[in-house]
């Protein structure tokens, strides 16, 4: 089993705010974690850039807000994960009411969000310190490499 290191507790330097802004969409490797700086309505997220559900690529899926909540869409799949807090959301209507409407539901927290900040037009984004398994871990490190790789082959052949 592949042993994970705790982050460090310093923030890292992931460019200049400006630079950020207009990119939209940048990806770092920051302590071997890969991750996906998203700059969207004058705010930044940070979050694992492999999508909890197949290792989907994040870089390239279209923001919305669903709900109140700003989610990214995963390409492949759909998935949408909001991008505050990494919960994995759905639609669905609940069967046992009278009229079913469909509602925003949660599947809890699937995808690993991390800090960031921004300081004097330096942006900083502080790895989560969170110790429990958050399931976008399993598509990071080499690991992770290894079963994004598996992923991709099995999504080729459909």
């Amino acid at each position: 089993m592949e042993e994970t290191k705790q982050p460090t507790r310093e923030p890292h330097f992931v460019g200049k705010k400006d630079e950020l802004i207009e990119a939209k969409r940048s990806f770092r490797t920051l302590e071997g974690r890969d991750i996906l700086i998203i700059s969207h309505q004058s705010g930044f997220y940070a979050i694992d850039s492999y999508c909890y559900h197949a290792g989907g690529i994040l870089q390239n899926g279209d923001i919305e807000e669903i709900a109140g909540t700003l989610c990214i869409i995963c390409p492949n799949h759909k998935y949408k994960i909001s991008l505050a807090n990494g919960e994995g959301l759905y639609k669905a209507r609940d069967p046992t009411e009278n009229n079913p409407v469909a509602r925003l539901y949660s599947k809890g927290v699937k995808q690993r969000t991390h800090t960031v900040t921004e300081t004097n037009g330096d942006v900083y984004v502080k790895l989560s310190e969170d110790t429990c398994w958050i399931e976008s871990d399993f598509f990071q490190g080499e690991k992770g490499k290894v079963e994004r790789a598996k992923a991709a082959a099995a999504e080729k052949k459909k």
